[in-house]
């Protein structure tokens, strides 16, 4: 049986972000966004099986055999896991990501340095938006981190799970993970209204009813960071609205053109040497977003994002521009990310 802490040093090792373990496959590491074998032979069934459920203690694999999936965090001396367990095709198997064990600041992302003065707003809302892994989360830390540096304020989190750890430095951070220290994201959300908030960040708007509540916590003085799914910025209108009943769509307008502050739309795109780079879009709410939020589709923000540059906005167009510029990104991979935004 393969060494569960050789496994996770290896992948760290390798500056991987995931580990597949997986029934007709070799192990697989996510380095760089692509998958990378680091075992010469396939895995059966057995050995995947093995491997996976030697991740868990026997309650544990109770619980899974129960509930046929399982998600766990495991934290030890040299980092922390985020893990899910599964049965895939009647074969057990696991997906292991590998947290970092440091926040990286907003510099050393390389965000523009709009970013910062979104972090520093008083109250409203603040979405990291994009597709899954892509980011945002540690956009979202960083940004964490910016107001937990520079000012004397209460910072929650509600988070499933917690991938960041946050000491306290000039703030106060309190961290709530879903399922260990509060029972959803709404139950959170509320509570933390009780708390004497500065600032709430939620790990990601999954459903109306926190969708509701983050807003109206946004609107009457609080500063709400979040995540949310969604391919573009154009789109937020679209996708915001599939979670809301049809009677409470200008409800939901309307609460989000008085509190969102501004957007920023991330794609993690691999470099020429290896690694990767954050290009990010970015919108800061003017009056006019807020009357195109009211009154019409998604469709009509990227018209203020294009001229908005005078507010700080940023087009995904520019930003990975000027990553091919510096030669950082090739022109393959510069044309198949642009191929959405133009």
């Amino acid at each position: 049986m393969i060494d569960r802490e050789q496994l996770l040093e290896h992948a760290k090792s390798q500056q991987a972000t995931d580990v597949h373990i997986c029934a007709g496959a070799p192990i697989l590491f996510r380095v760089g966004g692509d998958l990378v074998p680091i075992t010469k032979e396939k895995l059966t069934a057995e050995q995947s099986r093995e491997i996976s459920l030697g991740l868990l203690t026997e309650d544990q694999i109770a619980e899974f055999e129960k509930n046929l999936d399982y998600d766990l965090m495991l934290a030890d001396e040299g980092g922390r896991y985020r893990i899910n367990i599964g049965y895939f095709d009647g074969k057990v198997g696991a997906t292991i990501r590998v947290l970092p064990t440091t926040v990286k600041t907003i510099e050393q992302l390389l965000l523009p340095d709009i970013v910062k003065k979104l972090a520093r707003r008083r109250k409203g809302l603040v979405l990291i938006t994009g597709s899954t892994s892509q980011g945002k989360t540690t956009t979202m830390a960083a940004m964490i981190d910016e107001i937990n540096t520079t000012s004397k304020k209460h910072i929650i989190t509600i988070e499933d799970p917690i991938e960041y750890v946050h000491t306290n430095k000039a703030g106060v951070v309190r961290q709530r993970e879903v399922g260990r220290d509060t029972k959803s994201f709404y139950a959170g959300l509320r509570a933390a209204l009780r708390q004497d908030p500065d600032v709430i960040a939620i790990g990601e708007m999954r459903d109306y009813e926190t969708i509701k509540i983050a807003l109206s916590a946004a609107e009457t003085g609080v500063l709400v960071l979040s995540t949310l799914h969604v391919i573009s910025i154009d789109k937020i209108m679209e996708r915001l609205l599939s979670y809301a009943p049809a009677t409470d769509g200008s409800q939901l307008r309307f609460l989000l053109a008085e509190s969102l502050q501004g957007m920023i739309h991330q794609e993690l795109i691999p470099t020429v040497d290896g690694g990767q780079r954050v290009a990010c879009e970015v919108m800061v709410v003017t009056s006019a977003a807020k009357n195109i939020i009211r009154r019409k589709g998604g469709f009509f923000l990227r018209s203020v994002i294009e001229t908005g540059k005078k507010h700080g906005m940023i087009t995904m167009v520019s930003s990975v521009e000027a990553l091919l510029k510096q030669k950082l990104i090739s022109e393959g991979v510069a044309k198949s990310i642009l191929a959405n935004y133009t």
